[in-house]
């Protein structure tokens, strides 16, 4: 199969789309003081589903020392 036929099939931009939306979600739980590689993996697994989590989720308080 080459690369062509992958782009003309869709896969590549869902692939895209999934890997984006990944780095989305571990910025928006990096800006809530979470760890944004464990959310980044998670949302590889879960993609949309992470992304309802981390936006239900509150932020958690920076610690004070």
């Amino acid at each position: 199969m080459d690369e062509i036929s992958v782009l003309a099939d869709g896969r590549a931009s869902w692939f895209v789309g999934w890997g984006t939306l990944a780095l989305i979600n571990a910025g928006l739980a990096q800006g809530k003081n979470r760890s944004g590689l464990v959310w980044f993996l998670l949302s590889l697994v879960f993609g949309p589903l992470a992304t309802l989590a981390l936006v239900l989720m509150p932020k958690v308080r920076a610690t004070l020392f």
